[in-house]
């Protein structure tokens, strides 16, 4: 997995499970805080341009969307390359990669 995928320090998504409950991010810190304040500029818009500001959120959301595609599809292709090479990977690999489907699996179904 590569350090992006996996989390670099910069309170990005991290290898592992859960931390005080809470399932790991599925985005960077950066990433994510950016998006909110889009999407908080958004809302300020609404009122001047409401037709703009949904235009807009239509916008946001497929980027967050293509964001969130790319992490997954970055994490499938470092297990790829590790079979193609010849090299299992580890169990452990393999239970957080589940583990991130399942997460963003069940967030995209909450009520």
């Amino acid at each position: 997995m590569s350090d992006q995928a996996a989390g670099d320090g910069d309170g990005g998504p991290q290898a592992g499970a859960e931390w005080e409950g809470r399932p790991e991010p599925l985005l960077a810190t950066s990433d994510a805080d950016g998006f909110r304040e889009r999407w908080q500029e958004l809302q300020t818009a609404f009122v001047d341009d409401p037709r703009e500001a949904v235009a807009g959120a239509h916008r946001l959301v497929g980027e967050l969307m293509e964001s969130l595609s790319q992490t997954f599809a970055r994490e499938r292709e470092g297990l790829e390359e590790r079979w193609s090479g010849g090299e299992e990977p580890s169990t452990e690999d393999l239970r957080v990669a589940l583990q991130r489907y399942r997460t963003f699996f069940e967030r995209l179904l909450e009520t």
